[in-house]
């Protein structure tokens, strides 16, 4: 089992930094249905990246002696591609153009592209703070002040109302691209997962959440039994589904672990089970870290481990990724490493 973090932009400081602190694995953000270069802030300025784009990228981290282990995308939160979620007319057009980005990805040597399905992303309602004044993100199913961390328009609102936004329908159109997807996936060497929807419940903003349960899943991964129809596995997300509650969320990763359907894991810590919850330091939620991370080990996994979603530390410098700085991810990740060595008996790859 290794570490892992992942970097929005790849700037040669997010790099050396990477090499110093024994970082080794590197993830990014980016893939298809982005405007830009991968693990850039700069356009790519044309109809999408191309083989060469990703061979570049790759050739940069190996040059600082890192290795490219995955993507994170979430191309499905784009209405660009609301004719995939819901089958609109433009479905298989849609689906062909992914479809040779990602194969481009394969062949260019990224081994993994992870995604979600949730058309209108990721949902908060206000943050709370934990010790020392540090702010963290949360969840209250009944609070008024609910939205998802994307804009989301007048316009994009209108276009949602006129698909069939019901959960059975969804369904269907998940299952027409994994059996779609699949097997172009394979063939391209590029094994692809499914991040939780967060949070874990039923609908939000009208729209079904279909990925936010243990049936779910199971459900998901049985859609084409294949290596590479498998789960970005956000721990921290599976922590706040109502199965995770009563020791389910160590039954859950045993589950996925043993059959080999967690291609990486977001290794983080929340407060609880929905319909409330807070996002914490890696080693203050309800979970026990070492005993998740003893049941991956037990399960055979051999993946990589990620910081995800760190606090934001008063005073912090900026860190190229996901939510925290550069104090709150370093925190992180010696707390991953060490725990990587206390399970393994061996210091991380």
């Amino acid at each position: 089992m290794k570490n892992a973090w992942a970097v929005r932009i790849a700037t040669d400081e997010v790099l050396e930094t990477s090499v110093q602190l024994g970082v080794k694995n590197i993830i990014f953000y980016g893939g298809p249905g982005v405007d830009l270069l991968p693990a850039s802030d700069q356009p790519h300025g044309k109809k999408r990246n191309t083989y060469e784009d990703y061979v570049a990228l790759r050739e940069r981290i190996e040059s600082y002696g890192l290795k490219v282990v995955g993507c994170e995308n979430g191309f499905i939160s784009n209405p660009k591609f609301y004719d995939i979620a819901f089958g609109g007319p433009k479905r298989d057009e849609l689906i062909e153009e992914l479809a040779a980005e990602i194969t481009d990805m394969g062949r260019a040597g990224i081994p993994i592209l992870a995604y979600n399905w949730m058309p209108n992303s990721v949902w908060r309602s206000a943050g709370t703070q934990l010790r020392g004044n540090t702010d963290v993100t949360a969840w209250d199913s009944d609070s008024p002040d609910q939205s998802s961390i994307l804009d989301i328009s007048p316009e994009t609102e209108e276009l949602l109302a006129n698909y069939d936004t019901s959960r059975e329908n969804m369904w269907e159109c998940l299952e027409y691209w994994i059996k779609t997807i699949t097997p172009i996936a394979e063939s391209a060497g590029i094994k692809l997962g499914i991040h939780p929807d967060d949070p874990p419940v039923p609908e939000l903003g009208g729209v079904p959440r279909l990925l936010g349960s243990f049936d779910g899943f199971k459900r998901l991964t049985e859609i084409v039994d294949s290596p590479y129809n498998g789960i970005e596995f956000c721990q921290g997300t599976f922590s706040e589904m109502e199965d995770a509650r009563d020791g389910g969320i160590y039954e859950m990763i045993k589950y996925f672990a043993e059959r080999d359907k967690v291609l990486y894991v977001h290794f983080r810590n929340v407060s609880g089970t929905v319909p409330k919850f807070n996002e914490e330091f890696i080693n203050t939620g309800y979970v026990d870290m070492k005993k998740a991370m003893e049941t991956y080990h037990a399960a055979g996994y051999k993946g990589t481990f990620m910081d995800d979603h760190c606090p934001e530390i008063v005073g912090d410098s900026e860190f190229p990724g996901n939510w925290g700085g550069y104090r709150s991810r370093i925190f992180a990740q010696g707390y991953i490493q060490a725990m990587l060595e206390a399970v393994t008996g061996e210091r991380p790859e």
